[in-house]
């Protein structure tokens, strides 16, 4: 009789066991994602984000802007971005934090270029400032905070930014004649501290 107890009691505890990881399983939830911030001017960003446990999902997402002139600029961007999240309440709810990796290309004008200024290069040449504009790629590295909010079963609302390290590689050029107005012989090299990420994506689980 107690050896027929203690096997009973033991088939109910692996069967608890298996069934608590199938739920745990079937929790893991995955959302796709789209900014609606940035779609009214143009921009398309989309993105994944996968549950990884109770507390971290995992996302990846795309920027592309397609203006080959937007108000006058250059402004074609396009990026790739890999972001771990740490939810402090669970994942999918509330305040977040993330360590995030991104790649971009680009072809744009700079804000500091939009004045019709004077340019001088190192070999004195002379060209207007509104008129430059850089082709090239970004690598960064940043943090993320952000807020996930539900507003029924299957839809949320994530606010976030990021900020961090960009390292360019570019090279410029005068719209008028087409010639480089910096003297690199390869690429031109910059590194700055900025926001390069942000938004309101509205999010649909899908399961």
């Amino acid at each position: 009789m107690l050896k027929h107890k203690f096997f009973t009691t033991s088939i109910a505890l692996l069967s608890m066991g298996t069934l608590t990881a199938q739920e745990q399983e079937q929790e893991k939830s995955i959302y796709i994602k789209g900014n609606a911030l940035l779609a009214p001017i143009g921009l398309l960003n989309l993105g994944v984000e996968k549950q990884l446990s109770q507390k971290y999902t995992l996302q990846g997402d795309v920027l592309i802007s397609p203006w080959k002139s937007f108000a006058g600029h250059e402004f074609q961007y396009y990026s790739v971005s890999l972001e771990g999240r740490y939810y402090f309440n669970q994942a999918f709810h509330g305040w977040y934090a993330g360590a995030n990796i991104a790649a971009s290309a680009f072809v744009l004008q700079k804000w500091n270029y939009w004045k019709n200024a004077s340019y001088t290069n190192d070999q004195n040449e002379v060209f207007v400032k509104s008129n430059l504009y850089q082709k090239g790629v970004s690598f960064l590295v940043g943090v993320t905070g952000g807020y996930q909010f539900n507003i029924s079963d299957r839809w949320n609302i994530d606010v976030y930014a990021t900020i961090g390290s960009s390292s360019d590689f570019y090279k410029g050029y005068d719209r008028t004649t087409g010639q480089r107005y910096e003297s690199a012989k390869k690429f031109n090299k910059s590194g700055e501290i900025l926001p390069y990420r942000g938004g309101v994506m509205i999010s649909y689980k899908l399961k």
